[in-house]
């Protein structure tokens, strides 16, 4: 597992607002097929709480239909040892790359970031069987004080591992 962060293009003119923004990024392998995996997300995120019920407790269609942009999503998690809970938009999905993007609208990830977003990809793992899921995060903190959302990232490391062997049991 690798884990890449960067912070926003330092330009004097905006070095206040960029150091707000940023990007986490990890690469996760598993078992499981990419396709499978995307389809977790895109097409069944209400069965993820089954495959994490430790992590996971709800997802709740609120508007629209599974996997189509536009649709409103409400997750109950727990994180850091608190429930949480997490209502997101879905702004992209591609079949065809096992991609799909969340944006958040509401709850307790905007206490602390003005923005975040979540891209999850899986692809085929060069040179053998399994599959990459790549998370990538975007966010904007509320100020300074705030932390990088690091721990969100080891979240979804471990969201994968348990959705990979929930995957593999079905099979």
């Amino acid at each position: 597992m690798a884990t890449k962060m960067a912070g926003a293009a330092m330009n004097p003119a905006k070095r206040e607002a960029s150091s707000l923004c940023g990007k986490l990024e990890t690469d996760v392998e598993i078992k499981a097929s990419a396709g499978k995996f995307h389809h977790m997300f895109a097409g069944r995120p209400h069965h993820v709480s089954k495959a994490t019920p430790g992590k996971i407790q709800g997802c709740e269609l609120h508007e629209g239909e599974w996997g189509k942009v536009g649709s409103i999503v409400f997750w109950n998690y727990v994180h850091d040892g608190e429930a949480k809970v997490a209502k997101e938009r879905i702004e992209a999905v591609e079949p065809e790359k096992n991609l799909i993007t969340f944006r958040v609208i509401e709850g307790d990830l905007l206490k602390e970031y003005k923005s975040f977003v979540i891209t999850i990809q899986v692809t085929l793992k060069r040179g053998g069987p399994g599959s990459v899921v790549h998370w990538h995060v975007e966010y904007e903190k509320i100020d300074d004080k705030v932390a990088h959302p690091e721990t969100f990232l080891d979240f979804c490391v471990q969201v994968s591992k348990e959705i990979d062997e929930h995957l593999l049991n079905e099979e």
